[in-house]
């Protein structure tokens, strides 16, 4: 979520993105409601989506728990979709956030579980945005990072960071690994603990 990298994009990737973010294909392999199921989150959560883009997993979040969910994106026309997806399916606890990785803009000690899937690699420098996350957790709170293994001899080289890589830059933010897995073999997450 560098400050270009929305910036960078033109309006058919913008379109091309939205319409992956929202698609049944990528529903299908890890719908929200999977994450929700087998992650720490409870009714009484407040939560950070990290990079929201298109409410995937802000939207049925903000159905899950009575707590506020924070939508947080650099981008504004995701949050505007956002706000209008809720409007529309008449949710009322989500809050959206325009901001970038340097301000995480949610007070100190505040959230109970940040959701980041698949913004992280995106950040540079990425040690100092997970400092950011941790300081926005309360004690014991939860950031549930979801990323997709690098491929091994694919020619495309889009910024991705493998599952060891990242948990070792989390581990050395001082969170601590509670779960991993890979809900398919190119997707993981990482469930650390403040």
């Amino acid at each position: 979520m560098n400050s270009e990298h929305g910036k960078s994009h033109g309006t058919n990737h913008h379109k091309g993105k939205i319409s992956y973010l929202d698609s049944l294909e990528r529903r299908g392999e890890f719908a929200p409601e999977q994450l929700i199921s087998v992650s720490p989150i409870k009714e009484t959560d407040t939560i950070l989506d990290f990079g929201a883009g298109t409410g995937y997993f802000s939207l049925p979040l903000a159905k899950a728990v009575k707590g506020t969910v924070y939508a947080l994106d650099i981008d504004a026309s995701m949050l505007e979709l956002i706000n209008s997806k809720a409007l529309k399916e008449e949710i009322t606890n989500i809050v959206t956030i325009q901001g970038s990785d340097a301000e995480v803009s949610v007070p100190d000690g505040s959230i109970d579980v940040v959701i980041a899937s698949l913004v992280l690699h995106e950040i540079q420098p990425l040690a100092a945005a997970i400092i950011r996350i941790k300081g926005a957790l309360k004690e014991e709170g939860y950031l549930i990072c979801v990323e997709l293994e690098p491929k091994r001899h694919s020619g495309h080289q889009a910024p991705r960071i493998t599952s060891a890589d990242m948990e070792r830059e989390l581990t050395a933010a001082g969170l601590r690994i509670t779960k991993k897995f890979f809900p398919t073999e190119n997707l993981y997450v990482l469930v650390a603990q403040k």
